[in-house]
């Protein structure tokens, strides 16, 4: 097993492991280790179901299930399909993906700690693979900011709303919108501090953050879109090329991400599988 680093600050491949084969206690040591310390890790060409995906994603804690549950596998439900795939008119899994910087689950009380997605098929036009996912360091946004705005935002939280993003932006299914109105919000510090390495990390995202505790809600909404336009230095970031057989690991709580929406179907069709570990099931 090689463990290869990129040349920026996050991101890295696994070569030499084969997911269709159990994984050594000694493996699995190094793989996580390394996880941690790069935050955005990818295996390629894996060729595996879903029932082992599923039990690759419990290395890391018990997976919780998405509450838009009509997208769930139908054998394995903590699966979440996500595809822009139709039959019959009718969407075969969760077609709307990040369009904007986003922390997965932020609007949950317990937010995610681990994000897997195994690719089935990607869209391809003239030779080249759509849909890249792009990746930004939280930490490294935190360290970068000045001593006199991290001294601002200790102790300040912000709200959290799944629906708010998507309602702004009038994207995914009316019935899906609906479903997030009815989750609860979710109240979170806004510099959160990395239960593994101990890292502070910025945890706010426009659209999502409708407001800050405490401040005025323009103030508020000011500060997010400040913290959250600092994750898009180039610097802390990593683009993922998608390509069939791709398992993609990322550490929710280092990094941010958004979702290139470069493909539309028929003429691009895109499948994945999706699971996700609520940081309080980590390693548990």
């Amino acid at each position: 097993m090689k463990l290869i680093p990129t040349s920026g600050l996050i991101g890295g491949e696994i070569k030499g492991l084969s997911l269709s084969q159990p994984i050594s206690n000694e493996s699995f040591e190094r793989l996580k280790n390394f996880f941690y310390e790069r935050s955005v890790i990818t295996l390629r060409d894996q060729s595996i179901d879903a029932k082992d995906f599923l039990a690759f994603g419990k290395l890391f804690g018990e997976p919780d299930q998405h509450h838009l549950t009509h997208y769930a596998h139908p054998e394995q439900e903590k699966i979440l399909v996500l595809s822009n795939i139709r039959k019959e008119g009718k969407l075969q899994g969760f077609a709307d993906a990040g369009r904007v910087w986003h922390s997965d689950g932020s609007y949950m009380q317990e937010p995610i700690g681990v994000t897997m997605l195994y690719s089935l098929e990607v869209p391809i036009e003239n030779g080249q693979a759509l849909g890249d996912t792009q990746f930004s360091s939280a930490w490294a946004a935190y360290n970068d900011l000045s001593a006199s705005t991290k001294k601002r935002i200790d102790g300040l939280k912000a709200i959290h709303q799944v629906g708010g993003r998507r309602r702004k932006i009038g994207t995914g299914e009316k019935s899906d919108r609906e479903l997030d109105d009815a989750q609860p919000e979710a109240i979170h510090p806004i510099a959160r501090i990395h239960p593994i390495t101990g890292r502070k990390y910025i945890f706010v995202s426009k659209g999502e953050c409708s407001s800050v505790l405490g401040m005025d809600e323009e103030a508020g909404l000011q500060l997010i879109n400040e913290l959250a336009e600092g994750m898009q230095n180039s610097n802390f970031q990593y683009v993922h090329r998608w390509k069939v057989g791709d398992i993609l690991l990322w550490d929710n709580q280092a990094v941010q991400h958004i979702a290139n929406h470069d493909y539309e179907w028929p003429k691009h069709s895109r499948k994945m599988f999706r699971i996700t570990i609520p940081e309080k099931n980590m390693f548990g």
